[in-house]
């Protein structure tokens, strides 16, 4: 079957202006993200902000706390001969229920967040499977299945990772820092200082950092596509590898794109690895400065501003500047899933935007006959490149047409055209008298069935195989088709008969006996209108004599279309219409065909000699 050559979609490239580009649409992927998750989520997202301000709270709490337990208890009571401990005893216990209201609320929004993460990568999924249904065959001409496959796993669930960990950590962080901030203000200006210009130095390194590894990141997931691409091709092509021989090339290959993922991952996680490691050691160098300049004040009070600090002043500021580095931190680590996760999103959201199947055709064909007429089509898949050239068929309901020619002579182009595949843009194809493109494609294609070369076979039974041509067939009507097309036969030899479940595409059934039940998936069907691109071409020439049989019951009465290289099997056709680099050559029946002792006579007889 021939398929249009369309150029794949790359990834961006460019200079500083394209850099900016990336920045912007990295924020709108992820604030689009945001987007979605608050539609659906936003009372358990608004409940994991209060639980989260709770934690904060009774954590910063328990840092101030310090300060009042050496201060008011410790101090004071090394300075008596007899302490009463009863008031610190009863201290302390507040302070441990508060502890442990900030523990229940850490887990309960802990536990929500993964509720609204899996949520979401379900949402997600069902909304690219929706769309995926809705998009023209051309979409899937032009992208890898691996690719389309590698979307809806390893994206989505980069998606998942950073709704339930990073999204939470970047809420922790962002209110730890607010509470905590004006609780070092309250305590002392001047440490507060020093505490803000090592958050900034800390700031400055995870955004440089980060802007460096995004690209990296962004290779790595295109990488990992392409692996998922080929490892598909080759299995789906296994057989042909087997045949020439080819695994030796096929592992240099897999090689080749494997290493580019590998370096690419290694780049990009090398970077955003080392931010935890250099944060965390500026942290301890802010903390040094803070408990230097602390205890400078704390001894020479009227050199800083007039400023005092007791001991438990300093041991909580302390703390609550740990409090303060630590969510820059916490988002540094968190640095590759949000990477990860911005890749991921645009890519999700590329697949979610892509356009659906345009379908301007409004007319419902009631009582279709199946009289097709092409007047004057051209048709090219891509700007520039005509496939077709004044393709001018007429034909009666009922009647069998069959077009034959080399390949790439457009037969299988002509059939995409009659069921909406793809759409004319010259020229008209007329069904029952009504231009093609005003009728609706689910009302067009339900008066057709088509038999392509490509078997394909679902993970079900038999009978629901069949069964997919009409879904409210009863089973005797699927087996009365079967039988109509000869597949009878061998699928009461199976295990199970009629409901022996097929798994991997048919695997365990013969190539002929695949294409028997797609011929019989058909015939269920029973539409005015058939179309058989080399339905018999996997058949040998025994099952093709008693499918042929099959074939003409259902063919009576119908328009059929057929494409075949073998021109024994359409010498009965009412109509032989003969291709050569998208035009119509020649056309007529049988014997017509052969009097004329032209293209037609040669494929037919193979003496060329008529045409040199």
């Amino acid at each position: 079957m021939r398929q249009p050559n369309f150029n794949r979609n790359q990834g961006p490239r460019g200079g500083q202006n394209l850099s900016a580009t990336l920045d912007e649409n990295k924020k709108n992927t992820l604030l689009r993200l945001f987007r979605i998750v608050m539609k659906h989520y936003k009372w358990s997202i608004a409940t994991v902000l209060l639980c989260i301000v709770i934690s904060s709270i009774t954590s910063l709490a328990s840092t101030l706390f310090t300060k009042t337990l050496i201060d008011d208890y410790i101090v004071p009571l090394t300075q008596v001969e007899n302490p009463e401990y009863a008031s610190l005893m009863q201290t302390l216990f507040k302070l441990g229920l508060v502890l442990m209201a900030g523990v229940i609320c850490s887990y309960t929004y802990n536990r929500l967040m993964i509720y609204v993460s899996q949520g979401t990568q379900l949402k997600l999924r069902k909304q690219l499977f929706e769309r995926m249904e809705q998009l023209p065959i051309s979409y899937f001409d032009s992208h890898s299945h691996g690719e389309l496959m590698s979307t809806y796993t390893n994206d989505v669930d980069s998606l998942r990772q950073v709704i339930s960990t990073s999204m939470a950590q970047v809420f922790n962080s962002l209110i730890t820092i607010v509470v905590t901030f004006t609780s070092m203000i309250v305590l002392s200006i001047p440490l507060t200082l020093v505490s803000v210009f090592m958050a900034f130095v800390m700031m400055m390194v995870t955004t440089r950092l980060g802007k460096w590894s995004r690209g990296f990141f962004r290779t790595q997931q295109e990488s990992l596509a392409r692996v998922n691409g080929f490892i598909e091709e080759m299995m789906t092509g296994q057989k042909v590898v087997k045949v020439f021989c080819h695994e030796r090339q096929a592992i240099n290959e897999f090689e080749n794109i494997n290493e580019q993922l590998r370096s690419s991952a290694y780049n990009a996680n090398k970077i955003a690895n080392i931010v935890m490691p250099i944060n965390g050691n500026l942290g301890n160098l802010g903390y040094v400065l803070i408990a230097v300049v602390g205890a400078t004040i704390a001894l020479n009070p009227s050199s800083f501003l007039n400023a005092s600090l007791s001991l438990g002043t300093i041991v909580a500021f302390l703390q609550l500047n740990k409090s303060f580095t630590q969510p820059i931190s916490h988002v540094s680590q968190q640095i590759n899933s949000v990477l990860n996760a911005s890749v991921g999103a645009e890519r999700v959201f590329r697949l979610l935007d892509a356009e659906p199947e345009v379908d301007k055709g409004s007319r419902v064909l009631d009582d279709a006959k199946g009289d097709v007429d092409f007047q004057h089509v051209d048709f090219g898949y891509v700007p520039g490149k005509q496939v077709l050239f004044d393709i001018n068929i007429n034909t009666s309901p009922g009647q069998k047409i069959a077009f034959v020619g080399g390949t790439g002579a457009g037969k299988t182009t002509i059939i995409n055209l009659i069921n909406r595949f793809y759409d004319v843009k010259e020229g008209h194809i007329l069904y029952d008298g009504i231009p093609i493109n005003d009728i609706s494609k689910e009302s067009l294609r339900r008066s057709m069935s088509i038999v392509l070369q490509e078997t394909h076979l679902f993970t079900a039974t038999v009978l629901d195989n069949i069964r997919y041509g009409r879904l409210d067939a009863t089973d005797e009507e699927c087996r009365e088709a079967a039988r109509l097309v000869g597949a009878d036969d061998f699928i009461r030899r199976l295990a199970n008969g009629y409901h022996t479940v097929l798994n991997a595409d048919g695997g365990n059934l013969s190539q002929g006996e695949r294409q028997l039940l797609a011929i019989a998936r058909a015939a269920v069907a029973n539409p005015p209108v058939l179309i058989l691109d080399e339905a018999t071409s996997s058949i040998d020439t025994r099952t093709e004599q008693l499918v042929q049989r099959g074939m003409d019951s259902i063919m009576r009465g119908r328009t059929t279309f057929v494409i075949a290289h073998r021109l024994s099997t359409v010498r009965n056709a009412d109509q032989i219409i003969v291709l050569d680099h998208g035009r119509i050559i020649e056309s007529g029946s049988h014997n017509e065909l052969l009097q004329l002792k032209g293209k037609y006579y040669q494929l037919y007889t193979g003496d060329t000699s008529l045409l040199s």
